[in-house]
Order: C-alpha cells, then sequence, then structure tokens
C-alpha cells in the first residue's frame, strides 16, 4: 500500500507518495497561489490519484484557502483527508508552547521529522524564516523573522528605484552599484541574524544544537553558518510521515 501526504506552504506546496514503510518514494511539487485555481489543482492531482494509495490522506497546512480546494477535489474520488491539527499530535510529540493553536502545523511537522535527535534546531527557509527548538525531545518553542524573498519583494514595491534582484552566495566587498548594495545588505544581513540567533538559542538554554536546514536558501546559507549544519530538504515531509504513520 502507497499512502499520500502534503506539505501546503504560502509559496510552494509539496506532495509525497510514500511507500508501505513510510519512506518518500515520489515528490511532487507546485506553486501554492496555482492550487487556488480549482482546474490547475485536478490536472495536478489527476496523474497522482491514479496510484493505488490509502483512502486516508494528511497535509500540513498554512494556507486555509488551499487546503480547502485539494480536500474538496480529494473528496471527490473517496479520499478521508487530514490536517495535521486534526490529529493528537501530543501523543507523540511533547509541545511546550503558551498557545498551541498558533503554533504553525509546518513548524509541528518539522519538530516530529527531527525527532530522531534529542536536541535539534531546524532553521526553515521558507516565505518566513523560522526556527524550532527540539529540546530533549520536546517542541520547546521558536523564533520566526522576515523571508528573504518576500523581504526583497517588499522592499522593492516599496521604494521607487531599488530593482528585485536574485540573492548571490558571493560578496567580497560592500556594493560599488545599487545590485552589489543590494546583495551584501541581504546576504550579510541575513548571515548576521541567522548566526546571532543560534547564538542567542544556544545561550539561553545551554544547550548543543543538532542544526538542520531546509528551505529555499539552505544550501546557500550553510557555508556561512559558524556552527556545523546539514540539510535536509524533507524535513517537513518526513514529519508529516511520522504521524501519519503513527496517528492514523
Amino acid at each position: 500500500m502507497n499512502y499520500l501526504v502534503g506539505d501546503i506552504g504560502n509559496t510552494l506546496t509539496k506532495l509525497s507518495i510514500l511507500n508501505s514503510n513510510f519512506k518518500s518514494k515520489h515528490i511532487y511539487s507546485i506553486k501554492t497561489k496555482k492550487l487556488l485555481q480549482d482546474n490547475l489543482t485536478k490536472k495536478f492531482f489527476s496523474k497522482i490519484i491514479k496510484k493505488k494509495l490509502s483512502q486516508n490522506v494528511l497535509f500540513s497546512s498554512v494556507v486555509p484557502k488551499a487546503f480547502k480546494i485539494i480536500r474538496d477535489n480529494l473528496k471527490k474520488y473517496n479520499f478521508k483527508v487530514f490536517e495535521i491539527k486534526d490529529l493528537k499530535i501530543k501523543k507523540i510529540l511533547r509541545i511546550k508552547v503558551k498557545n498551541y493553536n498558533q503554533l504553525g502545523s509546518d513548524r509541528i511537522s518539522n519538530a516530529l521529522g527531527s525527532l530522531k535527535y534529542k536536541n535539534c534546531l531546524i532553521i526553515d527557509f521558507g516565505t518566513a524564516t523560522t526556527f524550532d527548538i527540539v529540546k530533549n525531545g520536546v517542541y520547546d518553542g521558536g523564533v520566526i523573522s522576515p523571508g528573504i524573498d518576500l523581504s526583497i519583494l517588499n522592499l522593492s514595491d516599496s521604494t521607487a528605484l531599488l530593482p528585485l534582484f536574485k540573492l548571490k552566495n558571493i560578496q567580497k566587498n560592500y556594493g560599488k552599484n545599487t545590485h552589489e548594495a543590494l546583495n551584501a545588505g541581504f546576504l550579510w544581513g541575513y548571515e548576521g541574524l541567522i548566526n546571532n540567533i543560534i547564538k542567542r538559542i544556544s545561550n539561553k538554554t545551554k544547550v548543543k544544537f543538532k542544526i538542520i536546514l531546509t528551505g529555499g536558501y539552505a544550501k546557500l546559507f550553510k557555508k556561512h553558518l559558524k556552527n556545523k549544519s546539514t540539510i535536509d530538504e524533507n524535513i517537513t515531509i518526513k514529519g508529516i510521515a511520522k504521524a501519519y504513520k503513527e496517528l492514523l
């Protein structure tokens, strides 16, 4: 039997077909805004639902409108569609936050995907740049900062003369033109932000964390971190798979 799980993010939606051992066999990606168009949702799912799948489907979603469209489409094919927060997550993950309802499903999934490590810090370069802390096997909170692409877009939209640009990995000096100045600001700025947040979390917890990077800028910033880190592009899907295996 194969199983279908998915992660609906603000920018990108990923679907994964899992094998009988709940390991990912195939991953499909689409821009989330395209799923807000019903005809594109049907087209995207048409090749996936033809495969032999369990009728239970599990998603992590931070975009309620997109999740509703996907759920309504899959229900037409007699699938039962669940979202991470529909399950009793606290049976498999202790969560120590003030308001569970405010905790994003993607961040819960990231924590679930890292539970093989006792102490883990997951940095997710998404629409927002998030830092999630698993301490002694407990989700202990985190930090949310502005996402890089969104910050670049907002700066361009809010100014008359500053252009959109693609962030480059190398910046040897401060800028001698506008593009170089912007690249220096974002590369050095986020390098400082990320290293400072890691340092502050480590100092406050007195814990040495396994640092996992995921999301669009994981590879770019790995070499700019002072701490040793590893990249896991599918940690969110792994967390959803764990929830499916143990709770559905």
